[in-house]
């Protein structure tokens, strides 16, 4: 299988991506004003499958890398999410520099940075999990140790009620198991959104019926209960597939497919937009709570895509979304065949 930029993966990137904004938008500003507003109830909805369809997408191409040379692999699938982590976790605690301080002084401050290379940083939690997907999925594939060993243990893992307090073993217990299937499913995944293409109304009706039964067992209170939060996690993820192969078919919503095609610019750069957003429209106090919660989310996914064609415009900036050459393992540096493309969130370069 080949890594070229596929439609409906990018629409349902876009469609995550968007789905993750979300959630801090909205918990952000229902924190600040101390009640719900009525996107709440979308973020609940979402819940059970909004980062499990993010991680399934992750591990669809990692059969055409996975018997890459290790130092190569470590350069595209560690190294390359490495730098990205570091280089915009240190722009975010500067910026955030003067509330950590006041919160926890200087010395609490630069503690709490060193301990985020340990223990990942809250936004920036998702490119700190996925080098360590992929090095434990080719580990396994070298060790030739059976995909339904593998997928079992994960699944396990997820099933388990893991609570250690360190999001990076929580994550990872929690998390896998949709990566891995993405990689080991990937051919039926596929398949999955050709047949969605070729049963429009067919597709709807599951979908419909899904939204259903996945709305019933977030609101009593059911999804996260083991067993129910991985069926429901493997669904939702489903559902995006089929949502986003319908969404290609009919030829609307193309923003959704730029959104995921440049989702590491949105990733990495929502946080800021999004802060001045909700600080301008709570001082202002005239909206409701979900108003407001729409609004942040609206400019705070729009903003980068901003950025980005500031940075394609003046070919200024490009380090904060592409590696320097500096930024590379000795010996592994390909030079870009288009200067203004950036590189995927799932980092299929």
């Amino acid at each position: 299988m080949n890594n070229k930029r596929v439609d409906w993966v990018d629409t349902a990137k876009g469609i995550c991506i968007v789905l993750v904004v979300m959630l801090h938008s909205v918990t952000g500003v229902e924190a600040n004003r101390g009640d719900f507003g009525w996107m709440h109830a979308i973020i609940e909805f979402c819940a059970p499958f909004r980062m499990p369809d993010f991680f399934l997408i992750s591990g669809l191409f990692l059969a055409s890398v996975i018997d890459r040379d290790w130092k190569l692999y470590i350069d595209r699938k560690v190294v390359h999410f490495a730098y990205f982590y570091v280089l915009w976790l240190s722009i975010q605690f500067i910026i955030k520099m003067p509330s950590f301080t006041n919160e926890m002084g200087f010395m609490g401050t630069v503690e709490f940075y060193l301990m985020s290379f340990v223990d990942p940083f809250s936004m920036l939690w998702f490119i700190y999990m996925l080098p360590i997907f992929f090095v434990v999925s080719k580990l396994a594939h070298d060790w030739k140790i059976p995909w339904q060993l593998v997928l079992g243990a994960a699944a396990l893992l997820q099933i388990a009620p893991i609570h250690t307090g360190w999001l990076l073993i929580d994550s990872f217990a929690s998390r896998f198991v949709y990566f891995y299937a993405g990689f080991v499913f990937a051919p039926h995944i596929f398949a999955l959104a050709d047949w969605a293409r070729e049963r429009v109304f067919l597709s709807i009706g599951l979908l419909v019926t899904w939204g259903l039964v996945n709305a019933i067992l977030v609101f009593n209170g059911l999804s996260t209960l083991p067993f129910l939060s991985l069926a429901l996690g493997a669904a939702g993820a489903g559902a995006i597939i089929l949502t986003s192969a319908l969404i290609v078919k009919v030829g609307t919503l193309d923003y959704l497919r730029v959104f995921g095609e440049n989702s590491i610019v949105i990733y990495l750069s929502f946080f800021f937009p999004m802060a001045v957003t909700r600080e301008i429209l709570l001082r202002f106090g005239m909206l409701d709570t979900g108003t407001i919660s729409l609004i942040v989310n609206i400019v705070a996914v729009s903003a980068p895509m901003v950025l980005f064609w500031m940075i394609r415009k003046t070919n200024v900036g490009w380090f904060l979304f592409k590696r320097p050459k500096w930024a590379y393992l000795n010996g592994t540096y390909l030079k870009q065949a288009r200067a203004t493309s950036t590189i995927p969130l799932t980092g299929k370069n």
